[in-house]
């Protein structure tokens, strides 16, 4: 059962008449400090845990034969 338009208006009326109009927009405002604050933690987060850069895979390889011993049957 879906709610109606008078039971949506009767509900949006009791609650100005609790809370006001001031104090919303105030608890609107606290909200999106909040998620302002939880977005620039997650970004700290994620910068802190991020590993350093990739090496490209021909570099990868390019490194990884310069390190190999040198074969020994070609004195």
């Amino acid at each position: 059962m879906q709610p109606s338009v008078w039971q949506i208006l009767i509900v949006a009326a009791l609650v100005l008449i609790l809370f006001g109009r001031g104090r919303i927009s105030e608890m609107m405002g606290d909200v999106g400090k909040g998620i302002k604050s939880f977005k620039k933690g997650i970004t700290e987060e994620d910068a802190a845990a991020k590993p350093s850069p990739q090496l490209d895979a021909k570099s990868a390889d390019t490194l990884s034969e310069s390190s190999k011993p040198a074969d020994k049957t070609a004195t």
